[in-house]
């Protein structure tokens, strides 16, 4: 019998995603579970596994495609198996709130049809999302860019909301004036070349033929540097950042790290001075609730969130990628070194999903092990601050009349000047300090 391997739903605001390498050929014989494409979506590569198992028939896909949710990877001819009830997209379509046949008769249209999308009329929505859901038609919806009812996928939407976009502007290029990606990146080169970004025109000047002085390489952008290179110019368009030097002395806490640290490798993690920060950064949150916050402008309205996610950024050989580890408020220190340890892993072997680097309130960023005296990172939108690490070094620290000898570690803090105030910012990173240098402190 021959079986379909389709790309199932690797998150819910990722609908697309670039075939990166294929792992099998016609021929093989594969298991349920064994990685049959590598694809990478706006800032994650990982390895998509088999629903099935058996002989490669037919490969639907090559390196470098461009593949949706539902799209065909594999034939697989499976000796007749019994047909395996597989997590497959069509069986993560939510269900639809029907009233009467004609709406019974879409959402049968939703699991079974192959042909172009549409939005689905008004007042059909999923049981879980307030996204409108999609249905297939052969007809297109005609849209008008400026109209309350944009046709656009769920990612398509985040990134409009990331880049500070009103999608209902945007006008799509699509079937039926469905909007893309390159339509908001589009919107967005138009608003900046216009000067209507931020006030702020941002138009590129025509670069310089470089041949005429040497030999050149020419290489397409990645779509983790791609995407990276957006968000980091929205963010310096639009926060006005502001950034607070200083040091911790950490000479007991790095003796304390040594002595514990093979407890914590017997978890299966490692326990590094990022770890413990993690832990650190967490109670700061919690005593600074405006650090764990996001502005809304159009609303004049601040979002305070009562979860604690922290994210750290990860150098891979795609570029910087960020792991979230979610609820740290409820962890200790050897849970989330054994967590930070398998996200970090995964980020470097491809195998880390989008879902596990979204969520983030609050960012660390740790160059201690490359070097360097300090540096300022820049905030990620929508977060509102983010924690720079250096290297730390011994250094001659004036106590009690005398100098001695201490590991001083040089933190900054980067923080969107919009919500945060200078001097909130100097306590933050402060007590950040002091929780370093005193860990019984932050128990009070």
């Amino acid at each position: 019998m021959i079986k379909e391997v389709k790309l199932p739903e690797v998150s819910d605001n990722v609908e697309t995603g670039d075939v990166i390498k294929v792992l099998v050929a016609v021929g093989d014989k594969i298991n349920i579970d064994q990685p049959v494409i590598e694809l990478e979506t706006d800032k994650a590569s990982f390895e998509v596994p088999s629903t099935e198992s058996g002989i490669v028939k037919e490969v639907n896909v090559k390196q470098g495609d461009i593949i949706r949710i539902g799209t065909v990877i594999l034939k697989v001819e499976t000796n007749g198996a019994e047909e395996k009830k597989a997590n497959t997209p069509e069986a993560k379509i939510p269900e639809v709130k029907t009233k009467d046949a004609a709406e019974e008769k879409l959402k049968v249209e939703i699991n079974n049809a192959d042909k172009a999308e549409e939005k689905i009329p008004a007042g059909l929505y999923s049981e879980n999302t307030i996204e409108p859901i999609t249905v297939r038609s052969e007809d297109p919806v005609e849209y008008r860019a400026g109209s309350s009812n944009a046709p656009a996928s769920p990612s398509v939407r985040r990134l409009a909301r990331e880049l500070g976009i009103d999608i209902s502007l945007v006008k799509g290029s699509d079937t039926g004036g469905r909007i893309t990606e390159n339509d908001v990146k589009n919107h967005v080169k138009s608003l900046m070349s216009s000067g209507t970004s931020a006030g702020i025109s941002l138009s590129q000047k025509n670069l310089p033929d470089f041949k005429k002085w040497g030999d050149i390489e020419i290489q397409d952008m990645s779509k983790v540097r791609s995407i990276t290179a957006d968000a980091m110019t929205y963010a310096w368009t639009t926060i006005p950042m502001v950034t607070q030097f200083d040091k911790a002395d950490i000479t007991g806490l790095e003796e304390f790290r040594k002595k514990n640290s093979k407890k914590v490798e017997e978890n299966g993690g490692h326990l590094t001075i990022t770890s413990i920060l993690v832990k650190v950064c967490d109670a700061a949150l919690r005593n600074f609730p405006q650090f764990n916050a996001s502005i809304d402008l159009h609303k004049k309205e601040i979002i305070y969130k009562k979860y604690f996610n922290v994210g750290v950024a990860v150098d891979t050989d795609r570029g910087l990628l960020v792991p979230v580890i979610r609820n740290t408020d409820k962890k200790n220190i050897t849970e989330i070194s054994k967590e930070l340890n398998e996200l970090a892993e995964k980020a470097r072997n491809k195998k880390i999903t989008p879902d596990e680097m979204d969520g983030g309130n609050f960012t660390i960023s740790n160059l201690g092990g490359i070097g360097g005296t300090g540096f300022t990172p820049i905030v990620y939108s929508p977060q509102v601050a983010i924690l720079g690490v250096s290297r730390g070094n011994k250094e001659a620290v004036y106590i009690n009349d005398n100098f001695e000898p201490r590991l001083m570690l040089p933190l900054t803090l980067t923080y969107d000047h919009r919500i945060i105030d200078g001097a909130d910012a100097a306590r933050f990173l402060r007590w950040i300090c002091e929780a370093l240098e005193h860990p019984f402190s932050m128990m009070l």
